[in-house]
């Protein structure tokens, strides 16, 4: 296994290389101290399995440091660690195709877990988010499958068909906007596509609309 470790401060480094070796005594870790070094290092390596990077690095602001390096290595699956929970930030590391969101003040169990699902094909969240967004049940579970539509996401996608707004949606479904916009974050994964016109077509083409 080879993943890439890339945050400023090297003393979280070293606190975080035994988690990572509970996924692979033998892996191979990468290390990047900023934005610059994390995508020449990417360049150079072949086939990660895994990157593990800093929101607040040196060399780009945050949010558009993780857009560019997904970008640039789209196939690359990544997970974002950082001090803050701002759910607008998280929603926007999202669209951008980050697979997982972990707070550094998360414990080496929960970490390790994370990347255990991220690896295995899902999506992470952390708990204080899924509240956030209206402690909708389920909701983790849904982010974590990104091959088949769950009920919820299809009645999403029936109102979003019929020009509702987020809003409207989630006054109707009686959640948060907030819970929405994440169903429409791993509603885009899902379907593949970028926005909300793409999404709109893909459901008009699925025949989905309000009953």
């Amino acid at each position: 296994m080879k993943i890439l470790l890339a945050d400023d401060h090297p003393l979280f480094r070293e606190g975080i290389k035994p988690v990572l070796r509970k996924l692979d005594t033998h892996a191979e870790i990468i290390e990047a101290r900023d934005y610059p070094s994390a995508f020449e290092a990417t360049h150079h390596a072949r086939e990660l399995d895994l990157a593990l990077i800093d929101l607040c690095m040196p060399g780009m602001p945050g949010v558009e440091g993780i857009i560019r390096y997904r970008a640039a290595f789209p196939a690359v699956p990544v997970v974002v660690v950082s001090a803050s929970e701002q759910l607008d930030d998280i929603l926007k590391l999202l669209g951008a195709g980050a697979l997982g969101y972990l707070c550094k003040s998360a414990s080496s169990e929960v970490i390790l877990g994370a990347l255990r699902l991220v690896l295995a094909g899902g999506v992470y969240l952390p708990p204080s988010l899924l509240e956030e967004a209206g402690g909708d049940e389920g909701l983790g579970k849904e982010l974590g499958r990104n091959t088949t539509l769950t009920q919820r996401q299809i009645q999403v996608l029936r109102q979003l068909a019929d020009g509702k707004t987020n809003k409207q949606i989630a006054t109707s479904l009686k959640v948060t906007e907030g819970t929405i916009k994440i169903h429409m974050a791993a509603i885009f994964r899902i379907l593949k596509v970028n926005n909300r016109t793409e999404a709109l077509l893909v459901a008009q083409k699925m025949g989905l609309h309000s009953s």
